[in-house]
């Protein structure tokens, strides 16, 4: 695990470095696309649907404490937006992200290419790794906040159409505060830093054939996910410990 983190901070340091490249910006733009615009679709189904299953949760909760849906939606609402929406915007991000980026890598890898980089005077760090860190971090809190208006959304219209109560009461906002959105975006941030990092770090250590880059992938998701589960729980109590 030491080694792990060390790896992955090494492989951080030597790609935010990377940055002062000042051609990069267009396989910035590129890794945009291919990052943040293709998760969209699945960003979105997903925390919808998960908006639907909050709501049933509550629903369930109001009928045996409440009787009323309004009483503890305004709660759930924060619970959304602070944990829920960057967490699971995060983990539904690093399923798509991480796999594509290892495998990509990994490829890479096992074809030699990355060695004739090297031969050419390039960095693959430099040219692989950095256009993806940034263009996930950037890309990572509009997801969130494109995640948590889905879950939002479809919560109040399965409030309205299905538990036949006032939607809109359901998502008020009255119990969020600055220090929820804050720790949703630091949470976002950490998530978007950590994925490409993870799953290029496995990317570019494999070796062999397909089935290296079949580990690669296999590693570098969980891993990614995994790391987004404990950087979740990190923020969250720094931000309990500092009242936020």
């Amino acid at each position: 695990m030491i080694a792990l983190v060390g790896a992955q901070s090494r492989l951080f340091g030597r790609a935010v470095l990377g940055a002062r490249e000042p051609r990069l910006g267009r396989a910035f733009l590129s890794q945009v696309a291919s990052l943040g615009g293709a998760t969209v679709p699945l960003v979105t189904f997903g925390m919808a649907f998960f908006g639907m299953v909050m709501t049933t949760i509550a629903w369930a909760q109001a009928r045996k404490y409440t009787g009323s849906l309004a009483v503890v939606g305004p709660a759930y609402f924060e619970l959304i937006l602070r944990e829920f929406a960057p967490l699971l915007t995060a983990l539904l991000a690093a399923s798509r992200q991480a796999a594509f980026v290892s495998a990509e890598l990994g490829s890479m890898a096992v074809n030699e290419q990355l060695e004739a980089m090297e031969l050419s005077a390039a960095d693959p760090v430099t040219e692989l790794v950095t256009p993806r860190l940034f263009a996930s971090i950037a890309v990572m809190p509009l997801l969130t906040i494109i995640g948590a208006v889905a879950a939002s959304l479809s919560a109040m219209l399965t409030v309205t159409f299905f538990f036949h109560e006032d939607g809109l009461s359901f998502v008020s906002p009255q119990y969020v505060t600055f220090g929820d959105l804050a720790c949703a975006f630091t949470k976002a941030l950490a998530a978007g830093a950590y994925v490409p990092i993870a799953a290029a770090l496995r990317g570019l250590r494999a070796r062999g054939g397909a089935g290296a880059v079949g580990d690669a992938v296999t590693v570098g998701v969980v891993e990614a996910c995994m790391g987004c589960l404990v950087l979740d729980f990190l923020i969250a109590v720094f931000f309990h410990s500092v009242g936020a």
